[in-house]
């Protein structure tokens, strides 16, 4: 058995009309895995996370201020979604999704959560579709393990984790890399321990090398006990936000680099779906299905 996390909660959100955000990918990827034949007894529901344990990551006044619904419109503008009481239950199931991943890893050596990523969290604000930062919660969740003295982010998604990398930042327990197309969001990037940035309209044999070539670097530099690993699939050829021409192939063949590398150091790992913003919701959810592929849960 793989652990795979998932609630419901994940696709339940009212969203404008048109809006960027396909909530809908985390249901279908649930319903695809169902019919894959994927038993129910595989898949874990987490609870939300608790208010307290985002304090390890993020402040008390914006964690409150989120939660109370006191935030201001300048500061939900700028996370790209519109404030509700089914937002904050959202958010705080999935970030707790992530870190129930992250303790799963370390009981069955993968496991594999139906949402997060959310990267763009910083300490007292969110951006990009992200409230709290669930990687570093779950890298924090991850080194109370007597095991675990050091812990591997690996970024694949295709916009710069940037919140990771500057909550990170002087923190040697964390050791954080991101491969991202360079010219894309956020403007401003942060500066993680590897820096990966991918040029505009990269394909599959230059990016997989990368690829190859960042995994050697990252476990060699920093000899993880542990992994989180951002599959993030707005690299896809037709993703609207990616400006990078993988394919489909290219994404399976990445996602399986990773756990490969993972298995053969004997490195827990926790993934997580990243981004993916094709319009086509079947579409999309099969760019995604590549990473459950990739771990051999189908």
């Amino acid at each position: 058995m793989i652990p795979l996390v998932f609630h419901p909660i994940y696709s339940q959100l009212v969203l404008p009309a048109k809006h960027r955000f396909p909530i809908e990918k985390y249901n279908g990827i649930r319903q695809r895995l169902a019919a894959e034949g994927v038993a129910d007894d595989w898949f874990f529901k987490p609870s939300k996370v608790d208010i307290d344990d985002l304090l390890l990551a993020h402040d008390s006044n914006y964690v409150k201020s989120f939660v109370d619904g006191t935030i201001s419109q300048k500061a939900i503008k700028r996370i790209g979604m519109p404030w509700s009481d089914q937002f904050v239950e959202r958010t705080l199931h999935a970030v707790g999704g992530t870190v129930l991943t992250s303790e799963l890893s370390m009981q069955h050596g993968v496991a594999l959560n139906l949402t997060g990523g959310y990267h763009h969290a910083f300490y007292e604000f969110g951006s990009g579709f992200c409230v709290f930062n669930d990687i570093i919660m779950s890298a924090k969740n991850m080194l109370k393990h007597d095991s675990v003295d050091r812990v591997l982010t690996f970024d694949c998604d295709v916009h710069q984790g940037d919140g990771t990398a500057l909550l990170a930042a002087g923190d040697d327990s964390i050791y954080t890399v991101s491969l991202h197309c360079e010219k894309n969001f956020p403007t401003r990037k942060q500066q993680s321990d590897l820096d990966f940035p991918l040029e505009r309209g990269m394909s599959d044999d230059e990016y997989l090398h990368t690829v190859e070539c960042a995994l050697a670097v990252a476990f060699n530099t920093s000899v993880p006990d542990a992994v989180i690993y951002d599959a993030g699939v707005d690299i896809h050829e037709a993703d609207d936000l990616g400006n990078l021409k993988i394919s489909t192939q290219g994404v399976y063949e990445r996602d399986k680099l990773v756990f490969d590398e993972c298995k053969r150091r004997g490195v827990p790992v926790a993934a997580v779906i990243g981004g993916g913003y094709q319009r086509n919701i079947d579409d999309l959810v099969e760019v995604h299905l590549q990473l459950y592929k990739a771990a051999g849960v189908i």
